[in-house]
């Protein structure tokens, strides 16, 4: 196992696939980080050398917020939403989809297990 951005990434698969591991690292940024670090992407990542891994290393050290510090400023911009109640903010608040789905039957996700609501039944004459 390899360790970069404080996550151990596999060794049986290639390059490119092992640093997706790491969040904040998707498929394209992890074929820049590989070309700037002048790895080759099809190269698995247990055939890499130490100056491999420390160039690898350095290019997301430099270039990319990954990990704890994205997640926290992720975290940072929803509290910001929520603080100016903007319509997203309060939509984070009350735990419902924020980017426009309907609600009526699905967001399950979201809005957590289903609640039931009794009916009351109709009084007979």
């Amino acid at each position: 196992m390899a360790r970069i951005a404080g996550v151990d990434i596999p060794d049986n698969k290639r390059g490119e696939i092992s640093l997706t591991y790491i969040f904040g690292i998707g498929k394209s940024s992890a074929q820049e980080i590989l070309s700037k670090a002048g790895v080759d992407k099809d190269k698995k990542v247990s055939e890499w050398t130490d100056d491999e891994s420390t160039a690898v290393r350095n290019v997301i050290s430099e270039n990319h917020k990954v990990e704890g510090v994205l997640k926290s400023e992720v975290q940072l911009n929803i509290k910001r939403l929520m603080d100016i109640g903007c319509y997203r903010g309060l939509r984070h608040r009350k735990g419902l989809p924020v980017r426009g789905q309907k609600t009526k039957n699905n967001s399950r996700t979201r809005k957590g297990k289903r609640k039931t609501v009794a009916n009351k039944k109709k009084a007979v004459k």
